[in-house]
């Protein structure tokens, strides 16, 4: 299995089967999706993030809820990944857990960024807008840049969100926020480096020659 060292295991495979992610990487992943969706507090508790995750895979709920429990009690929770967002009150059960009610979680500013590398998540042009609403001076500098390639070339923009946090999961970048693209630098990331290599051959390019190059491309993507 190739684990991440932190306990945040979404990017996590088994190493016998290529690129497939564990039952704990996709369990990770579907909590945090349910998180940055429109989710109402009810589907957003622990009760019903299982039974949504349940429903997509046609299990029982209860199957799979003391998963979800540790992994939002010990893994997103203590990493402020998400937080409290309120409780709903109960009708029934014991009378001082229907005074306390049952807590109901959204995603922190923290969990925003990193529901922007799961591929999973449908409305991330808006996660985008909300984390960058939250960010310090310090970080506003990539907002620009970020959001005006987006409608060009969303893949190309997730997938760094996508390398920043994998990074952070395997331990290569210490600290998540601030929201810092330069710390990317001290990864040798093959990939980043050949799409700078042809971004930056395709400006000096002429008219034909840009036109010949997506030619080539699409004969090939």
């Amino acid at each position: 299995m190739v684990k991440s060292t932190t306990k945040l295991a979404i990017f996590d495979t088994f190493k016998t089967k290529g690129n497939d992610l564990t039952g704990e990487a996709n369990r990770q992943r579907s909590i945090i999706t349910i998180l940055a969706s429109n989710a109402n507090p009810a589907e957003r508790t622990r009760t019903g993030i299982s039974q949504r995750m349940a429903k997509k895979q046609g299990i029982t709920w209860k199957n799979i809820y003391s998963g979800i429990f540790r992994d939002l009690d010990e893994i997103l929770l203590p990493m402020e990944i998400a937080e409290e967002d309120g409780r709903l009150p109960l009708k029934r059960g014991p009378k001082a857990l229907q005074e306390i009610g049952i807590p109901f979680y959204h995603l922190t500013k923290k969990g925003l960024l990193i529901a922007l590398s799961i591929s999973e998540v449908k409305n991330r042009e808006n996660i985008l807008k909300e984390f960058f609403s939250k960010s310090e001076s310090t970080e506003k500098e990539f907002e620009e840049i970020l959001t005006s390639l987006l409608e060009a070339s969303p893949n190309f923009i997730y997938s760094i969100f996508q390398k920043y946090v994998k990074a952070f999961c395997d331990n290569k970048i210490q600290e998540l926020l601030p929201f810092d693209l330069s710390k990317l630098k001290e990864i040798s990331d093959e990939s980043l480096i050949i799409q700078k290599e042809v971004l930056s051959a395709f400006v000096k390019l002429s008219k034909q020659e840009k036109d010949n190059a997506i030619k080539f491309l699409d004969k090939i993507t």
